[in-house]
């Protein structure tokens, strides 16, 4: 019997700046090192997050989400250093806004032909995931490629 060995060639890893999400990382920079692929680095900045006015608009206050995207931007930039100093050179850092679920699971996959996702269990406190659902519950279930979780 013949084992099949599968290689990847775009790997997405979805980051929020949790441990578990930078555990989700190393892992898929040594499996990126292993198959010679493509590191897509992800953080979704949901709007949710930032206060609504009854239009359900973001509040005039831009400067929070400015300065959020801001931040991430600077994280992810850290975060592809890091992978850098490890060996992998071919990596992209992204900033999305949107629902998490939606484009983790989804959207960045079919725009950048991933054909792995790699994410650590969980994000959120016990008390986060019972209101707004684990977000890698849903990916595990919605993507149409390969998830592992690195625990």
């Amino acid at each position: 019997m013949e084992l099949i060995k599968q290689e990847y060639r775009n790997i997405l890893v979805p980051v929020d700046g949790s441990k578990t999400a930078e555990k989700a990382l190393e892992r898929a920079t040594e499996i990126a090192l292993r198959n010679k692929a493509h590191l897509d680095i992800l953080n979704v900045i949901d709007l949710k997050q930032f206060s609504v006015s009854f239009g359900g608009m973001v509040d005039a206050n831009g400067d929070a989400v400015y300065q959020t995207f801001e931040d991430v931007e600077g994280y992810l930039s850290t975060l592809v250093e890091r992978v850098k100093k490890q060996g992998l050179e071919d990596v992209t850092a992204h900033a999305r806004f949107g629902s998490p679920r939606a484009v983790i699971a989804r959207e960045f996959p079919d725009d950048h032909e991933n054909d792995l996702i790699i994410m650590g269990p969980t994000g959120l406190n016990p008390v986060e995931r019972l209101l707004v659902g684990a977000v890698t519950d849903y990916v595990t279930r919605a993507a149409k490629c390969d998830v592992i979780i690195a625990r």
